[in-house]
């Protein structure tokens, strides 16, 4: 009997390998083929697309006047355009102004009539009032710095009934919501991440991982004996790899799970991203065993609900809009300007992108094309409800890439909230939007019926006439036979 066992158990993993290879193995070559520039079509075919940014420049430490930088793992834009930097293995902060010029540097703080350094720091973020929130690694704690450098805030050692006794806080990242709640990633913790009221009191955790399990390992579960399962990995919630916020305070985050590896979180820590798209926003749709699927690492949230996902696993950004259709992706793993070693983070500087290399201790920016301007500015109208704008975008858009389907789309909503449902079919039934196609057609044949309304029931009134003056004719006339007969 366990030898049977023992020979089923080998032939269903042979087996799920194979089609494992077989399914994920083809996928990843058109998307190389295409030299950093495609999309996916409805049908899951790789197409390609024109270059929405383009690597323009690559900033060293000393480019910046500070000197070269060591593992720099965390950057963050302000609404002025001032930049942020976090030079980890130099324990300090830079801060950039217009040209990429060094300000300053940020590198201690006085507490208690001490000095006091970083250690280690991690992550960091500005809020509107450029306070200065570093997740310092090294010393287990977050320090918030008030504009000027004055220590503002300490928050280490969090106590609560909901830690586990003896609970060590190693914070990672940290954002700020416009209530001064603090939320932090903290390495090790799978219960989400941690909430911080704006006097530093831990309050709870939000937005637990759902637990996800390979089915294969699953089975052999199911096989093995009870001293063999004893010996097996438990199924664990995974942990956040990096967090954003956005305007309105809702949490944008990215975690290690191979589905739903990108959510958007509300105050309940409910997952409320919209994934409307072809495909789910996950970055690369195929990969290879060899190469795993995507391992994003970091998140930014932009304007009108559009955001980008950085893969650190083959160096590429991901952009996709508030439906969760994808936009563009550019970069890549290599040697060549544009390329990285190992991309740590991403953000946006007005409408261009900055991307740091942590191997490298570089920052490379990439500076918006025609295409990409024109796609990014069709999201924004359509967003900010300028249907006629998005129109002339979308239609923009398409002529300089008839492969991005989802812009069809784009311009049947538009059509759509413009009241013109029959073109708006169109366009969504060249998209494959069923649902965008259905509520057309509904408000078409609506408008039809309204607009002919007087005509159909002229229409209906007569053949309903004609037809009781047909029965009663028929009805006279076999009465008629009738009587003849009789007589």
């Amino acid at each position: 009997m366990l030898a049977l066992l023992r020979r089923t158990k080998s032939h269903l993993l042979i087996a799920a390998a194979c089609l494992l290879g077989t399914s994920l193995g083809g996928g990843i070559a058109g998307a190389e083929d295409t030299a950093g520039s495609y999309n996916y079509s409805f049908w899951g075919d790789t197409v390609s697309a024109p270059a929405a940014y383009q690597a323009t420049e690559l900033l060293g430490g000393d480019d910046l006047g500070a000197g070269a930088l060591k593992e720099p793992s965390d950057l963050h834009v302000t609404d002025d355009g001032e930049i942020y930097l976090l030079d980890s293995g130099n324990n300090r902060v830079l801060v950039l102004g217009p040209g990429f010029k060094l300000d300053r540097v940020i590198d201690s703080f006085e507490r208690d009539g001490k000095r006091e350094t970083f250690s280690n720091p991690q992550g960091l973020f500005v809020t509107d009032d450029k306070e200065l929130v570093v997740a310092d690694t090294g010393h287990k704690r977050v320090v918030r710095l008030d504009r000027e450098g004055g220590l503002r805030q300490v928050v280490e050692n969090p106590t609560s009934e909901f830690l586990a006794e003896g609970f060590s806080f190693s914070p990672v990242r940290v954002v700020v919501d416009k209530a001064q709640r603090m939320y932090v990633m903290a390495a090790g913790v799978f219960d989400g991440f941690m909430e911080f009221s704006s006097s530093g009191d831990f309050t709870s955790f939000i937005g637990a991982n759902r637990v996800y399990f390979n089915p294969m390992d699953h089975l052999w579960k199911m096989l093995s004996t009870k001293a063999q399962r004893s010996q097996m990995v438990m199924f664990t919630p995974t942990e956040y790899t990096n967090l954003d916020i956005d305007e309105e305070g809702f949490l944008y985050a990215t975690n290690g799970q191979v589905t739903d590896s990108v959510r958007k979180l509300n105050a309940q820590g409910t997952d409320i991203l919209r994934r409307e798209g072809y495909f789910a926003p996950e970055g690369d749709i195929y990969y290879t065993i060899e190469d795993g699927p995507a391992r994003l690492v970091d998140i930014d949230v932009g304007d009108s609900e559009m955001y980008s996902i950085l893969d650190a696993s083959r160096g590429r950004i991901f952009t996709y809009n508030g439906d969760g259709h994808f936009m563009y992706v550019f970069g890549g793993i290599g040697n060549q300007l544009g390329e990285f070693k190992n991309p740590t983070a991403v953000d946006r500087l007005g409408e261009d992108f900055l991307v740091l290399d942590k191997a490298l201790g570089e920052l490379t920016v990439f500076r918006t094309t025609e295409y990409g301007r024109t796609l990014n500015e069709a999201v924004r109208s359509y967003y900010r409800g300028d249907e006629e704008q998005a129109y002339e975008k979308y239609r923009q858009t398409i002529q300089m890439n008839a492969n991005l389907e989802f812009a069809y789309s784009g311009i049947g909503k538009a059509l759509l909230r413009q009241g013109d449902y029959r073109e708006s079919m169109a366009y969504f039934k060249q998209s494959m939007d069923q649902e965008g196609y259905s509520k057309s057609f509904l408000l078409y044949r609506k408008q039809v019926l309204r607009s002919h309304f007087a005509t159909i029931m002229s229409v209906l009134l007569a053949l309903a006439a004609g037809y009781v003056a047909f029965r009663k004719y028929r009805k006279a006339k076999g009465g008629g036979k009738v009587a003849a007969m009789e007589s």
